[in-house]
This record gives C-alpha cells, structure tokens and sequence, in this order.
C-alpha cells in the first residue's frame, strides 16, 4: 500500500460503514475492521477496501489487528475509531464485567491502537494527518440507564486531549460527540417521536452527517483536542 490509507474500525455497518464507502470513492485506499461479516463487507472488498475481522473484547485480539495493519505497512492519513459497543446495567447481573467490556472496546483498544500504529501516520506529506475518536453525547451529560457505556465514553473523550498533547505538532487528534443520528429498523413510530423530541431540530440527519463531521476534522488545519458535538441543539433543549 503506497497511496494515502485511512483506517476505520467498527465499518460493518451504519457510520463506519458509511464513512469506508465515502473515503474508497475519494481515492483513499481503506482499512475497516469488523467484528461480524455481514453482506456489507462483501460490498466494501468489492470496491477495494481492505476489510480484517477484529475482536477488541481482549487485548490479544486488539494486539492482532495491529499486528495485521502493521504487515500491510500502510502510509496512514487518518485513524477514525468507531468501534462500539452498546449495553446497559439493566441487561446483566454482572457489572463489573459490563464495565471491562465497555472500557476494553471504547478507551483500551484505541488506546493501545494509536500507540502501536502511530508510527504509521504519515508525517512526510504536506497534508496533516488525523486521529478522530468517535465519542457520544452522553460523555457531557451523563446517562442513568447506561453507567459504564458513558463511563468509557468519557475515558475516550479524556484521551483524544491526551493524545493531542503528545502527537502535535505532527497529528491532530479530535473527537466526534453524536446524539441520534440514525434510527434502527425495529425502532417503532412512538420510539421515534419521543427520541426526535429531545433535541431542537427534531431530526435524524443520518451518517453521512457523521462524515461530513469526519471530513471537516481532516481538512482542517488548526484544530486539535477538540470536539464537535453532533446533537442537533439537545444540549440546549
């Protein structure tokens, strides 16, 4: 791989998938990792991209994927951490392992990512090159129902100042806070009526709203440790 490479983690599907279908069409050679196929990763290597199953619920798994990127020897323009997972106390009886397997997706494994591939960021060129944490809008405000989710959300929101400290002036690194920006299928009308309620524009804007985010952050050249809070106003409703 000689040609500028992004890496995306979690793009089997909705944002990440979104944002790997965005980038192979501008010419970027792609990176996306998942965790279970779906008929999309048979889409993306169809157009090109370059698609590793990943499992980041242990460290010998998150030690693979860097272990993979690595023999590929990628010159990197940007690494976008997507990869998410979603749980609530409510669903288990067992709490302290829901807190370990929200911290080890959401603040281990691209803590230990960005400390085992920035090396492969490419410093040489004129363009900057990037590092975007996708965060949450609960890391400001906190959730009830989802303790540990937003715990480790906010512990990614804490390292993107962290590693914005440590890599400038060579890298920016910045995070994206979503609120709703897209429904699932099961979602029923009366879900979505009251979700659209929170905030003050009442929509869903989808996730190519999330990548326009994305491309803002890798064309701008003089923002770092910064967030955009992707909420629709809900902070304000």
């Amino acid at each position: 791989m000689d040609q500028p490479c992004i890496l995306i983690t979690g793009a089997g599907q909705r944002i990440g998938l979104a944002a790997a279908k965005h980038f192979i069409a501008q010419g970027f050679k792609v990176i996306a990792s998942f965790r279970t196929h779906r008929p999309a990763i048979d889409e993306l290597e169809s157009q090109g991209v370059f698609c590793l199953k990943a499992d980041f619920s242990t460290d010998e798994g998150i030690a693979s994927f860097i272990s993979e990127v690595e023999s590929l020897n990628p010159p990197l323009r940007a690494i976008i951490h997507n990869a998410s997972d979603w749980n609530a106390e409510k669903n288990t009886d067992q709490p302290a392992e829901l807190m370990n397997e929200m911290m080890q997706v959401h603040a281990k494994a691209p803590y230990l990512i960005n400390l085992g591939l920035s090396s492969k960021l490419d410093r040489t060129g004129k363009a900057s090159v990037d590092i975007i944490h996708m965060t949450d809008y609960v890391v400001q405000k906190g959730s009830h129902k989802h303790l540990a989710y937003a715990a480790s959300k906010a512990a990614l929101d804490n390292l993107t100042l962290s590693f914005a400290q440590q890599l400038a002036p060579d890298v920016k690194v910045n995070s994206i806070a979503p609120a709703l920006i897209m429904f699932n299928e099961w979602d029923d009308d009366n879900y979505k009526k009251k979700a659209l309620a929170k905030s003050l524009l009442e929509v869903a804007p989808g996730a190519e709203e999330v990548v326009k985010a994305i491309s803002y952050l890798l064309e701008s050249n003089y923002m770092t440790g910064q967030t955009l809070r992707l909420d629709g106003g809900r902070a304000l409703k």
